[in-house]
């Protein structure tokens, strides 16, 4: 797979492609078959950097074909590789949870602060739906992922990676969970797991 994400990823793919990449040819979270040189790849519409993307799922026997035609197109586009750490950078300043990282099946979609996707009118109601209700008529969940910034925002500020602690008033609360350096925000900060009602 790879992934070719960035303002101008859909000029890049339609180029390379011809097919139709616009919003309403190709919505977000769909996935379409395209060709690219000689390959037929399945071009997934998301994103993990919070900017306009798709994932490329390549043949093994076309992958080096596929990079090779996106390196020698791209430079008209600005394309750049970027590697895992950059992509966590992005995901982790655009708030993106990562399952098995940030959330697991041990915290509901309210604590991890996703309620908002939750389709809660859904025909036929889900697993879990009275359960969810209730938590979100609490006052305050038990807990929840917070965002955290550093107020330092010097060149010399700390970093956080994962697992530091948070603390409310002197008390360990939770941990986080990534940590990263915005370079869009110029910040220290990372996601965690905060007990509210702990402290």
């Amino acid at each position: 797979m790879i992934a070719v994400m960035g303002p101008n990823s859909r000029a890049l793919l339609q180029k390379l492609s011809g097919a139709d990449l616009s919003n309403a040819a190709f919505p977000f979270g769909t996935s379409q078959e395209i060709e690219i040189g000689y390959a037929r790849v399945r071009a997934s519409r998301i994103t993990y950097v919070g900017e306009l993307g798709w994932e490329l799922y390549i043949p093994t026997e076309f992958a080096s074909h596929v990079f090779e035609c996106l390196q020698a197109a791209g430079a008209e586009f600005g394309l750049a590789p970027a590697g895992m750490h950059t992509m966590n950078n992005c995901r982790t300043e655009k708030a993106y949870r990562h399952w098995g990282h940030d959330i697991s099946d041990e915290e509901t979609p309210l604590e991890a602060g996703l309620g908002f996707a939750m389709a809660w009118d859904k025909k036929g109601g889900f697993i879990g739906r009275d359960a969810l209700l209730k938590q979100k008529a609490l006052p305050v969940l038990p807990k929840r992922m917070v965002c955290l910034a550093l107020a330092d925002a010097s060149v010399n500020a700390p970093m956080m990676y994962h697992e530091e602690p948070i603390l409310r008033n002197g008390v360990i609360v939770g941990y986080t969970t990534p940590g990263a350096w915005g370079h869009r925000v110029t910040l220290s900060f990372g996601m965690g797991m905060f007990a509210s009602r702990g402290g």
